[in-house]
């Protein structure tokens, strides 16, 4: 029961987030594209390893909590473009993932988990007063139940024998290569090839440092893994490579944003 509420206010958010994030549209047309290829690339590692598993959706989302905090622990030396542009990509990243969920995996989704993740998205998205309520709800849910969500449904199940596994191994490598690679890659081609420009503030190198920290998925991930995966091994593989992946990712995109600093 704590699960699902928690659940239900975490996509509430990610509604919301979506929904804030149009009202300048102009500005997340580079960070949308960053995003979509940052979510192509690890699905398409994923399969590489042969592993036919439906966690290739798990591989695709980035936990903007996770990365964010990550962020902060280098403090005021790091460029606040490199924030916005994360943020921005964690918004992108969050409506791509429902896209995924309603057009892959509409037949898993039970009316309970329905309404805990589209049904709660769509509320967030349609909520007026939106700036007023993330001011609070935010905190809330970064601090309070995400932390919360990841305890319930990954840290206390954690089995790190299954770390060997084809799927444990095949989600670490697509999360913490395919999310960098997709994103660096995207933001050099669309601003070497077309009109789009990076913020001037910002490099290719702090995206990187960007790409590198989206590897840290864990709550929208787990949310697809209990929706999709039919087996507990299955489960058991996908979080600790989810568990292990944000580890490295987050470790890795903070020595190279302190490094480039």
């Amino acid at each position: 029961m704590i699960s699902e509420i928690l659940t239900f206010v975490i996509f509430m958010m990610i509604g919301l987030e979506i929904r804030n994030g149009l009202s300048q549209p102009k500005a997340v047309i580079l960070p949308m594209l960053c995003a979509l290829s940052g979510m192509v690339f690890p699905a398409l590692i994923f399969n590489l390893f042969g592993t036919h598993s439906s966690a290739w959706a798990v591989a695709m989302p980035t936990d903007v909590a996770l990365a964010v905090g990550a962020l902060s622990l280098l403090g005021k030396r790091i460029n606040p473009a490199i924030r916005l542009f994360l943020l921005t990509l964690a918004v992108a990243d969050d409506f791509f993932s429902l896209v995924v969920i309603g057009i892959f995996f509409h037949n898993h989704l039970n009316l309970t988990s329905s309404v805990n993740t589209l049904g709660a998205a769509l509320i967030g998205f349609i909520l007026p007063y939106r700036k007023f309520i993330i001011k609070f709800l935010l905190p809330a849910a970064t601090f309070v139940a995400i932390p919360l969500y990841v305890a319930i449904n990954l840290l206390t199940h954690l089995d790190f024998s299954s770390a060997g596994g084809r799927i444990s191994i095949a989600l670490i490598v697509a999360r913490v290569v395919g999310k960098f690679f997709g994103i660096t890659a995207a933001a050099w081609f669309f601003t070497r090839f077309t009109r789009l420009k990076l913020p001037k503030d910002l490099s290719l190198k702090e995206v990187a440092g960007v790409g590198l920290l989206a590897g840290m998925g864990l709550t929208v991930s787990l949310v697809l893994a209990k929706i999709t995966l039919a087996t507990t091994q299955e489960l058991g593989e996908v979080r600790i490579g989810l568990f292990m992946a944000a580890v490295i990712s987050g470790l890795l995109g903070l020595l190279w944003l302190n490094f480039i600093a």
